[in-house]
Formats: C-alpha cells, sequence, structure tokens
C-alpha cells in the first residue's frame, strides 16, 4: 500500500515544491542528531522514504524536538525524553494557550494561525503541554510547528486519553522515549489553508528499564477507536526508521502499553 506523502505530488503545486526542493531532500544522520537527548541512544529517527526528507528542518526545544516539514507545514514527528520528575512538575501548572507560528521557519513552509481560523480542526499538540513542566517550556509546545489539524473530538477524547495513559507509565518506568506524529495513509489527503491534515496519528512509547516499546495508532477521525501495534509494524506504515538504534528483534518485542481510557465529555 502506498503511504504517507508519496501521494500527494499528484497535487501540481505540491509536486513543483517536490522539485524544487530535491536538492534538500537528502538529510543526513548526523543532521537529525540535534537534539541528542530527546532520542533513545541520542539517534533521531531515519527516512525510509526520502519524500518525506524535502523541505525538512529539525527544530530543538527544552524537553522535545521535532522534524518540521515544509511541505504538510506540520512536525513529521515530535521527541520526548519523557521523566516522572517532568509529569509530576506539569500536574500543577495550569494551561496557558500561546498557539504562535515558528519564527526559526520561513513562511513559505509554516503553518499560520490563519490557517487553522474557522476550518474545524483543533491545533493538535504531538509533544503535549500536559508533559510540559514550567512556563517556558509549555509556551514552547505552543509553537504551530508542533501542530497537526486535529478532528476535535477525537484530540480532546481518545487522544487525550492516550497521552494520559503514558504519563502515567512514565511514572511507573521513571522515564520513556516517546515519538508522536502525523501519519498521511490514502489517496484523499485533505488541507485546511496551506496545512495537510493527517489522516493517522501515532505514538510510539519506549522504555529504557524493560528494553521494549510500543505504539499507539489511531485514526483522525471522531470516535475513532486505536489500536496498539509493534514499532517494527508501525515503521511499515509511516515510512520511518522511528528508533534506529533497536535491532529488527528488538522492534518486534511488544511493551504491554497501559489501556487508554478516553476522557470523559
Amino acid at each position: 500500500m502506498r503511504t504517507q506523502i508519496d501521494l500527494l505530488c499528484k497535487e501540481p503545486k505540491l509536486k513543483k515544491l517536490f522539485i524544487a526542493a530535491a536538492l534538500s531532500a537528502l538529510v543526513s544522520s548526523a543532521a537529525l542528531a540535534a537534539c541528542p537527548g530527546h532520542y533513545v541512544d541520542g539517534k533521531a529517527p531515519e527516512f525510509r522514504n526520502q519524500k518525506l526528507a524535502v523541505n525538512t528542518q529539525e527544530l530543538c526545544y527544552t524537553v522535545f524536538g521535532i522534524m518540521h516539514s515544509g511541505v504538510t507545514r506540520t512536525p513529521l514527528w515530535a521527541a520526548e525524553h519523557l521523566t516522572a520528575e517532568n509529569v509530576e512538575l506539569a500536574r500543577d501548572l495550569d494551561r496557558e494557550n500561546s498557539f504562535h507560528p515558528e519564527d526559526r521557519l520561513p513562511r513559505q513552509y509554516r503553518a499560520e494561525l490563519s490557517d487553522y481560523a474557522r476550518s474545524g480542526f483543533d491545533r493538535g499538540h504531538m509533544a503535549p503541554n500536559g508533559d510540559m513542566p514550567d512556563r517556558e517550556t509549555q509556551h514552547e509546545s505552543f509553537t504551530l510547528a508542533n501542530m497537526v489539524p486535529q478532528n476535535g473530538d477525537n484530540n480532546r477524547h481518545v487522544w487525550a486519553g492516550i497521552e494520559q495513559a503514558v504519563r502515567k507509565l512514565a511514572k511507573k518506568e521513571g522515564d520513556l522515549y516517546v515519538i508522536t506524529g502525523p501519519a498521511f495513509i490514502g489517496a484523499d489527503i485533505r488541507k485546511i489553508g496551506n496545512v495537510l491534515v493527517p489522516s493517522h496519528l501515532y505514538k510510539v512509547v519506549y522504555s529504557p528499564r524493560q528494553r521494549a516499546g510500543g505504539a499507539y495508532f489511531v485514526e483522525n477521525q471522531a470516535d475513532a477507536q486505536y489500536v496498539t501495534m509493534t514499532v517494527a509494524e508501525l515503521e511499515q506504515k509511516v515510512g520511518l526508521n522511528l528508533l534506529p538504534s533497536l535491532t529488527p528483534q528488538q522492534k518486534q518485542t511488544m511493551l504491554k502499553l497501559p489501556v487508554a481510557k478516553p476522557r470523559k465529555r
């Protein structure tokens, strides 16, 4: 099955963008390690589908890092080293919405507040606001470079439940490595303004203590039911080597993920 941005080249404007950016598509492994503290063994995901690498830029923040795509105008992933200490600190921090465009990105490749206005979609965090231990990191999480267009019901209920389940697991394990991102699967990819709407969302969870990982995967729709899968299974869907320091056998070893109860309406 063709996945992710393979199918997006059919749109003329996007095809031109791919051609114009072809020379910048070869992203080296060294370039992907700008924020090593957020990744397992300091190694960021690698592109299996090189079309995903077009117009990408890694952005480092205090407790998370993202790989931003100038094609989708969303992150391709957000990575966190989520600690029990940060989860505890975040519990006492009330939410202050401060959505803002990312001024480190060129205007022609970034999302703007106007893209989301009256779109019917939430600005869905990839690195969650609820993981942020202080005001500075909370503000960083509200950059639009950390957002994807997300169905509102999905964002506030099933996805919120997944985020909370991961925080509880981080408290139990002491720390986790988490990679969250969108997937663009199928031929019917929508846009709001200049931003592409993902068909699915995923969250990879790796426990250093257990040396095992697993993933939540859910359609970007209201009342969607999430499924869990191995890291290896998810990598086949999204065209990324998400945990490059793990062996193929380790990626097949399934971490027992907690049941994620949707947040009550």
